[in-house]
């Protein structure tokens, strides 16, 4: 079964989207289209060029680096005016150090100037989600456990949030309500049972994919015998995980295999102890949510 999990996790950034979320950006900084930035208007000529650096201020992972070509692009049509050339040295998914120049943007002063927040707002949020899902990717390395995400995302920016943790090494879990069916306790209790919430769902969506939240043995079975394959273990000890994770995989024989969640009170240093229960994934909210962006910064040289 290909769940959307397992599924290839090098899949780009949408370009139309990004083109969208940087107009979307840009009119936000300039009170409309075209707008204006009333400082760089005033002071620097509109003749003038510059040449800039975008320079990482501490190590981290890269990720978003499209949205440079995108903001100036925009920019500069906005403007009506020549679009900044910009030479990469770096790509989304490069570790860099403090102090290591990621890209050289070199046009006229007012586009480079006008797109510089945007840029750095978009490329420091995603290169922080990068770094962060990194050091989670490397706490796996070797167990055979791969971190996700989660829907815990910043309204409107899930598409390059979760882009920035595929950069980082993680795994995308559903996008929104509307690509997996996942049945919480709630969905339980509203619907009578774990059986009659995934037969349900198979009436009227039999085209998803359906995972189940459970805290106990016991309602691992229940999901299973009612035909779940995809569970997310929630809160629970790193013993009874592993004791669960034993159940389940003893009956794989019979279900065929059966993928499983950690989920709930996960942390970094904890990380390599639930690999060990057997677990296929753990699900970490705090990549989107938490991750404090990488700084970078323009520089004009």
């Amino acid at each position: 079964m290909n769940i959307p999990e397992t599924l290839p996790q090098d899949t780009p950034l949408d370009a139309s989207w990004l083109a969208e979320c940087v107009d979307r950006t840009l009119s936000e900084d300039l009170g409309g289209d075209p707008g204006r930035d009333v400082t760089t208007q005033a002071t620097i000529d509109a003749a003038a060029t510059v040449t800039g650096h975008v320079v990482a201020r501490e190590a981290g992972v890269l990720a978003g680096l499209d949205v440079i070509d995108e903001a100036l692009r925009n920019t500069a049509a906005r403007l009506r005016l020549d679009v900044p050339t910009v030479s990469h040295q770096s790509a989304d998914g490069d570790r860099v150090e403090a102090g290591q120049i990621v890209a050289t943007i070199q046009g006229v002063g007012h586009v480079v100037l006008i797109a510089e927040r945007t840029i750095l707002n978009l490329v420091t949020r995603a290169s922080g989600i990068a770094t962060a899902t990194r050091a989670w990717a490397d706490a796996l390395s070797g167990t055979g456990t791969r971190v996700l995400d989660t829907r815990k995302t910043t309204p409107q920016l899930r598409p390059l949030e979760k882009y920035a943790v595929r950069m980082g090494g993680g795994v995308n879990k559903r996008m929104g309500l509307y690509d997996v069916a996942m049945i919480k306790d709630n969905h339980v209790v509203a619907a009578g049972g774990v059986a009659p919430a995934i037969a349900a769902i198979r009436e009227t969506f039999p085209d998803v994919h359906i995972q189940v939240e459970v805290e106990r043995i016991e309602q691992a079975r229940e999901a299973i015998e009612a035909g779940a394959r995809f569970l997310l273990l929630d809160n629970m000890s790193n013993g009874d995980m592993a004791a669960l994770v034993d159940v389940v995989r003893a009956g794989e024989a019979a279900t065929g295999k059966v993928w499983l969640e950690a989920t709930g009170g996960l942390t970094l240093t904890r990380a390599p102890s639930v690999a060990q229960t057997g677990v296929d994934f753990m699900s970490v909210g705090a990549l989107t949510h938490s991750s404090p962006g990488l700084d970078l910064a323009l520089d004009l040289v």
